[in-house]
């Protein structure tokens, strides 16, 4: 208390106003220094750690001043104890960003201290001699470390906008490959929706920009560059939160409803009051360029294109499901050249205004769902698929919408029919080489052709604007006419490698040539769509042998009758190439005979001569 006695007789000769500087009322009050004078002197204020006193000072300044208020005055007691809770969060809430700087400068002076001490052991260890008046430090020096203090506080600040700004950056990047994985996965590429992950990642970054929002506003003094580089982020943030969970279907016919759902990700911290409504609109691809300034022209009309953001505290989930919307009439462009009506894309775009909790303004969010095409006719349903399956597997990430190569190597178009026949059939056995080369032959119409066909360039006019040579139809017409007769009717058969598949004509010759009479395979027809044919080895009227192919099995003779019990009904076949008999192979596929006192009655299949 000797230090507050020594000052307290200093005070009396300084005026009024040097006391108001020395102890501010709104941050450090002089009656807190007199009353627990004692108690002050007695801390170690050289630990850096200084929180725990803190808040220990806040409550014995609490009970000292209940204690003098029989002292005091009322007024006098509620001013002071106006001035006390004035600077008391302060100290709380500045020591959390200052803790650093302090320890740095704790660090300087100690270092100072001991070298001091060092200094004076020498000394005493020397005679004797008239000791150096005592030097005090100047307001220079003390300005200055003021200064270096108050940068090293920004340069804190900066690293932890810096930090935020590093998270944020990679959160972002998370969330467009999300959005890239399920764009992906309509070719049949895996895809993980689960967005929980994601969104507390978003809430803890909002969390953060907030708790570094408030330690400006302790500060007192500006820093614009922090605070706008703060205020980016969180729009970014904001607006960056909004996905669309559930995609609209991707071809879409006129009149026919469908659903769609809006995730927003920072659900649980949108200001409570009024519902947020979201908006769906439909726009097409010049206006996708544009979201900035979407027109007011509408290229569409939606039917039920509003929902209500909705929170489910169970999966924690914030949600606008649209149901049961519908395209009541569209408005095409015009078209480029021999362009048709199922290469035109369009969009849905989700709007609407959100206010976060701890924000002042609304802010404006959209987000575009992935590329839709708009149909007015069933028949219409397979072309428009080729463009959305092209648009899936070729476009590129970022990409202006909805832009995609005209031509791509044929190894990229191998791999995209394959993992959407695989997908598709929901099967694990894969296309092999032998179908890969003979899809190639067919593309390109070389069906001599016996290199790698790998870094060739195929079309899209190739893919399905071009009708194969001496066919009504395109490559992707016959290509998903297979693809739907295995997935309805094959399944079994293809994922146990009972089918071949994908064979020319020439590779079958070369393979069944040296077999055994009956010898068969399953092979995809290539002169009609959607069906599946039995080549076989018989004898031919000179005594050698011939390889014929039996009328392709569409989808409706499979549901007439199954694959299997037509090849139990046909004598002519045996082995399944290269070797195996059928009745092992197949009897898992033979229907049984139907139980009753009845004598069954069935359609068998017969093979001309």
């Amino acid at each position: 208390m000797a230090q507050w006695i020594h000052m307290s007789q200093m005070i009396q000769c300084l005026p009024h106003e040097t006391v108001n500087n020395l102890y501010p009322p709104s941050a450090f009050p002089i009656e807190v220094r007199h009353f627990l004078a004692e108690w002050i002197e007695n801390q170690r204020w050289y630990d850096t750690n200084t929180y725990t006193h803190i808040l220990h000072l806040h409550t014995c300044t609490h009970k000292q001043l209940h204690i003098y208020a029989r002292i005091y005055t009322v007024c006098a007691c509620v001013s002071l104890m106006h001035s006390v809770f004035l600077f008391i969060p302060n100290l709380v809430c500045g020591s959390i960003c200052m803790f650093t700087c302090t320890s740095y400068l704790c660090m300087y002076l100690r270092a100072h201290r001991d070298d001091f001490a060092l200094e004076k052991v020498e000394q005493e260890s020397q005679p004797a001699q008239m000791p150096d008046p005592p030097q005090f430090p100047s307001m220079q020096d003390v300005d200055h470390l003021v200064l270096n203090v108050l940068d090293k506080r920004f340069q804190l600040l900066k690293k932890c906008v810096d930090c935020l700004d590093q998270c944020q950056t990679r959160l972002i990047s998370r969330l467009k490959a999300w959005r890239w994985e399920q764009h992906k996965a309509t070719i049949g590429h895996p895809f993980d929706d689960n967005l929980n992950p994601l969104q507390t990642w978003c809430e803890q970054l909002l969390g953060v920009n907030g708790k570094l929002r408030q330690e400006l506003m302790l500060i007192g003094e500006p820093i614009p560059e922090l605070q706008d580089r703060l205020r980016q982020l969180l729009q970014v943030l904001i607006q960056s939160s909004l996905v669309v969970e559930k995609q609209p279907p991707q071809v879409i016919k006129t009149q026919s409803k469908f659903s769609t759902t809006v995730r927003y990700l920072l659900g649980e911290k949108v200001a409570p009051g009024k519902p947020v409504v979201l908006k769906a609109q439909i726009i097409n691809e010049l206006q996708a360029r544009n979201l900035g300034s979407v027109p007011g022209d509408n290229v569409g009309e939606l039917i039920n294109n509003t929902a209500i953001l909705e929170h489910n505290t169970s999966s924690k989930s914030t949600c606008a499901t649209f149901r049961n919307m519908s395209i009541k009439k569209i408005k095409r462009a015009d078209r480029k050249g021999s362009e048709s009506v199922t290469e035109e894309k369009f969009a849905l775009l989700f709007s609407t205004e959100i206010t976060i909790t701890g924000c002042d303004t609304p802010y404006r969010i959209q987000m575009i769902s992935l590329p839709v095409v708009v149909i007015v006719h069933g028949s219409q349903d397979n072309n428009a698929l080729a463009t959305i399956i092209w648009d899936c597997a070729f476009s590129e990430p970022d990409r202006v919408p909805f832009v995609v190569p005209e031509r791509v190597p044929w190894r990229m178009m191998y791999s995209t029919l394959n993992s959407k026949f695989t997908a598709e059939v929901q099967t694990n056995h894969n296309l092999d080489q032998y179908n890969q080369h003979f899809l190639a032959q067919k593309i390109f119409d070389k069906p001599d052709f016996a290199d790698d066909f790998s870094n060739i360039m195929v079309s899209w006019a190739q893919f399905n604007k071009e009708v194969l040579p001496g066919r009504p139809f395109t490559f992707w017409q016959w290509f998903e006419g297979v693809m739907d007769l295995t997935k309805k009717h094959l399944k079994t058969y293809w994922s146990q490698g009972l089918i071949f598949g994908f064979i020319g004509k020439q590779h079958l010759h070369l393979i069944l040539k040296d077999r055994p009479n009956g010898t068969f395979l399953l092979r995809f027809s290539d002169s009609e769509i959607g069906g599946i044919t039995i080549a076989y080895v018989s004898a031919s009227e000179n005594g050698g042998q011939k390889i014929q192919n039996i009328q392709p099995f569409t989808k409706r003779d499979l549901e007439i009758r199954s694959l299997g019990d037509r090849i139990r009904d046909i004598s002519h076949i045996t082995h399944l190439y290269p070797e195996y008999p059928k009745h092992e192979v197949f009897k898992g596929f033979y229907s049984a005979s139907p139980i009753g006192g009845y004598i069954p009655v069935s359609l068998q299949t017969k093979v001309g001569t």
